[in-house]
């Protein structure tokens, strides 16, 4: 009998389903004798011991479904070496509950912060093997993670949507788009959106940069602006600030604020004299059904996935290269973040068909 334990692991996104499904079926038509065990809400299910043995069933029809069907958590990297409200070794719990389901090996669905967990767990002597979920798209290791295309698609669709009305209105919209430290889903959703502009993390903008282009636009006969903004979008200025200094202006702009395209969105309107309104997508960008390519590329996650364990090639982390799906060892990524680089192709060919990121 073939045991594995599978939990989905952070904010969720339109493919984990879809991604469990391409590991099960994979796995139920080895030659094996199969049992999953899914631990409910994360690492959660694995400290407290909250789990469910799933059914080949359990897999049928969830390709086209968003969400988790086990449900996720966020329990920070940072703190899993601190002990729960009750003191409980959450790290020294996990590895009790798996040797207790007598598991073969667990497979992680998750972020950064959840395969440095995974990657933790490894190190402790259990048997894990990665699969990179994130909207963001800021694994290191892979080209790609699954959830990303359908949020970009949502992601488009909301500055599709914005286009009409502003045009309408000769109105500057900024559509804010999900992405604190990486600008990968701002930049994709901003260049097939038709963004005028878009601003990231990785690119600090000049608000008077920013402002110039807007004018630019409006002398050349054009009635509105499009803005794709990242949510952790930073000024010059505040670029430059210690990490100290940065945490004291947010602290102070957060009553004033709700969010960065707020702050963007007040000084430029100051500095145009035109009208400017925000629209934020928020958790929209997770939800709904998988787009095509997430449903495909998951269901080749999964199956690769299935295929280590079967192997017994533990410690690794399934990865996009270029469309070839392979692994890297789970201790290659960990803890590491991929930026957009302000020099790639990318940023150089979105700047030559005219889209100001504020910086020149």
């Amino acid at each position: 009998m073939l045991r594995v334990g599978m939990l989905t692991s952070g904010g969720d996104c339109q493919a984990l389903n879809a991604t469990m499904r391409g590991v099960a079926k994979s796995l139920y038509k080895s030659d094996k004798e199969v049992e999953i065990i899914g631990f409910l809400e994360g690492y959660k299910g694995l400290m407290y011991g909250e789990f469910r043995v799933m059914k080949p069933s359990d897999f049928s029809g969830i390709l086209t479904t968003g969400g988790t069907m086990l449900g996720t958590s966020r329990q920070p990297f940072k703190l899993m070496r601190e002990p729960d409200e009750n003191g409980l070794d959450k790290v020294e719990a996990m590895k009790v509950n798996y040797n207790k389901l007598k598991l073969d090996c667990l497979v992680v669905l998750g972020g950064n912060g959840s395969q440095k967990t995974a990657n933790l767990l490894s190190e402790e002597g259990l048997n894990v093997i990665g699969l990179p979920k994130t909207i963001d798209n800021d694994l290191y290791g892979t080209d790609m993670t699954f959830g990303f295309q359908s949020a970009v698609e949502v992601a488009t669709n909301a500055i599709d949507c914005i286009h009409t009305t502003a045009a309408s209105h000769s109105r500057v919209f900024i559509v804010e788009v999900m992405g604190h430290k990486v600008g990968w889903l701002t930049l994709y959703a901003g260049l097939a959106g038709g963004a005028d502009i878009i601003l990231i993390p990785e690119i600090p903008y000049d608000i008077k940069k920013v402002a110039e282009a807007v004018n630019k636009r409006e002398k050349e006969g054009k009635k509105f602006t499009i803005l794709a903004v990242a949510e952790g979008a930073i000024s010059m200025e505040d670029a430059a600030l210690s990490k100290k200094d940065l945490k004291k202006k947010k602290l102070k702009d957060a009553g004033r604020y709700p969010s960065i395209s707020y702050e963007i969105g007040d000084i430029l309107s100051k500095e145009t004299g035109v009208d400017v309104r925000v629209t934020v997508p928020g958790h929209t960008q997770r939800g709904g059904a998988p787009n095509p390519f997430d449903r495909a590329l998951s269901t080749r996650l999964g199956a690769h996935g299935a295929e280590l364990v079967l192997e017994k090639k533990y410690g690794r982390l399934v990865v996009l290269k270029g469309m070839e799906v392979t692994d890297i060892s789970l201790s290659e990524s960990a803890g590491k973040l991929k930026y957009v680089d302000p020099e790639s192709a990318l940023v150089k060919e979105a700047r030559l068909v005219g889209i100001s990121f504020g910086d020149r």
